[in-house]
């Protein structure tokens, strides 16, 4: 059975495409199948992280609709084996996507063998979030270290509570991991943001992943490339990290901790 992990937020601009690009191209390098879903109809940004935009032909609304195999739509990743994009429609709106429909395309999916399916929520809780939602298993709850968007992250643990198909069903819940992006030790210091464990004591949920504010993030973002196929980069260690957590690993938590300027820094500045 395939593991559908949904990667979501209450507030947009937290990283979500980013984190679904990252964590799915992770698993397939760990040997994992892996089929990434962009459920934000209309708007589609997956494929540009993914950097396969211009291959696509058919997208997920397509497959819903009967128009197109899922066989069809599915875009294999060039770099990673074992990866594969489903992209979503630009020219729809979110009401073109039914419980049915997915239902259909997961249920492909699991057929196919593949061992987890990601699905890149959009942000709140309109239809197409809720329908990334419904279905899964696990959620990735995106959020910044800053008050709104952890408030607004409470709400979306509200929804996975009692709008799952889990729930519905009086299932095990769906399993809960906190990943926390654009973290800033120095900003925390400052008292410009909160901290991991102030996150952690509004939430109430195990923590997952840190990925620091880095540079690389948009550099890996302009190039249309995961940034944890960037392995020199904190960030992109930070989701290598964050996948192993995923599939059981243990692995300490990095980049924590304000970067202690050497001799010649706190001389010359820099």
């Amino acid at each position: 059975m395939a593991r559908i992990i949904v990667v979501t937020s209450g507030k947009g601009g937290v990283g979500k495409t980013t984190s679904s690009a990252a964590i799915a191209s992770g698993l397939a390098l760990k040997g994992k199948k892996t089929a990434v879903i962009d459920f934000d109809i209309g708007l589609r940004n997956l494929d540009l992280i993914m950097g396969c935009e211009r291959r696509v032909v058919y997208d997920f609304v397509n497959v819903i609709n009967g128009e197109a195999k899922l066989n069809q739509a599915l875009i294999k990743d060039k770099r990673v084996d074992n990866l594969f994009v489903l992209p979503a429609s630009q020219t729809r709106d979110k009401d073109a996507l039914s419980k049915e429909g997915v239902e259909k395309v997961l249920s492909e999916l699991d057929a196919l063998g593949f061992d987890f399916i990601i699905c890149d929520s959009p942000a709140g809780i309109e239809t197409g979030a809720l329908m990334a939602l419904y279905f899964a298993d696990e959620a990735i709850v995106t959020t910044n270290p800053e008050v709104a968007s952890v408030r607004d992250s409470d709400r979306i643990l509200g929804i996975l509570d009692s709008k799952s198909r889990r729930a519905e069903n009086s299932e095990s819940p769906v399993k809960q991991h906190l990943l926390l992006t654009r973290y800033n030790p120095s900003r925390v210091v400052h008292g410009d943001m909160l901290s991991v464990a102030d996150v952690e004591e509004i939430l109430h949920i195990p923590l997952l992943g840190v990925i620091p504010e880095s540079q690389s993030v948009l550099n890996a973002s302009n190039k249309g490339e995961p940034v944890i196929l960037d392995a020199d980069s904190d960030a992109g260690q930070a989701y290598q990290d964050t996948v192993a957590r995923l599939l059981g690993e243990d692995r300490p938590f990095r980049f924590l901790e304000e970067e202690k300027k050497g001799f010649l820094k706190r001389i010359f500045g820099g």
